[in-house]
């Protein structure tokens, strides 16, 4: 974990060492095998109201938050724990919050591929309109304050497909689920996103971005 800095210290920090700090890195590999749904287990329904993933994106001049809303889903769950789940990101939902007016717009459509260049630089929105993850296992996390669980999943982006492991909290009751993760990071370049990556292309100085993106799922289906 990150240990406590001073607020002064985490500001002057902020762009530099902890973007490099991989504590909280998913954990990535090949793609599991996706967890069976129980013959019992009650499916609960994701609408785009239910989900979202926050993002941070870094580069050595600042940052770019945002978020990405889920198109559709399910949640398999079973004797008060979840056996399965699955969800589908809506790619063309991609939304920036931290600029106005064209400087946001700009950002959006350079990040969906929806503008006349640069295209493939990032998601493409056109040619995959939609990403998605596909729950392999979950296991129960002890002493933990922010995460009671492990959730194992397929994440697909790009045709790329690759598992990653996350922390989370993770409540169900007779009304629903509700799951939040801890932030954490995958390293883009894992689905081929290489726009102005320093470890594939020489010479960007201070004009690369980071590779790791900060992420957030919060997911909520209790009324």
């Amino acid at each position: 974990m990150i240990k406590k800095l001073s607020i002064m210290c985490f500001a002057l920090l902020m762009l530099s060492a902890c973007k490099n700090d991989k504590s909280k890195n998913a954990q990535v590999g090949e793609a599991g095998e996706v967890a069976e749904t129980a013959t019992n287990a009650k499916m609960i329904s994701i609408t785009p109201a239910d989900c979202k993933v926050l993002w941070t994106g870094t580069k050595p001049t600042g940052s770019h938050t945002g978020y990405i809303m889920a198109k559709s889903g399910e949640i398999g769950v079973e004797s008060g724990k979840i056996t399965s789940g699955r969800i589908v990101l809506d790619m063309n939902s991609i939304t920036n919050t931290d600029l106005e007016g064209d400087n946001k717009l700009g950002l959006e459509s350079h990040l969906k591929g929806t503008g006349t260049d640069g295209v493939d630089d990032f998601f493409n929105v056109n040619k995959y309109p939609t990403a998605e993850f596909v729950m392999t296992k979950i296991t129960e996390i002890k002493n933990d304050p922010k995460a009671n669980s492990l959730i194992y999943g397929n994440l697909t982006m790009k045709d790329i497909t690759k598992q990653i492991g996350i922390k989370a909290n993770v409540m169900v009751n007779d009304k629903g689920v509700k799951v939040t993760s801890d932030e954490f990071s995958i390293n883009r370049t894992d689905w081929g996103i290489k726009y102005k990556s320093k470890n594939f292309i020489e010479g960007l100085k201070d004009k690369f971005i980071d590779d790791e993106i900060k992420l957030t799922i919060a997911l909520n289906t209790i009324k």
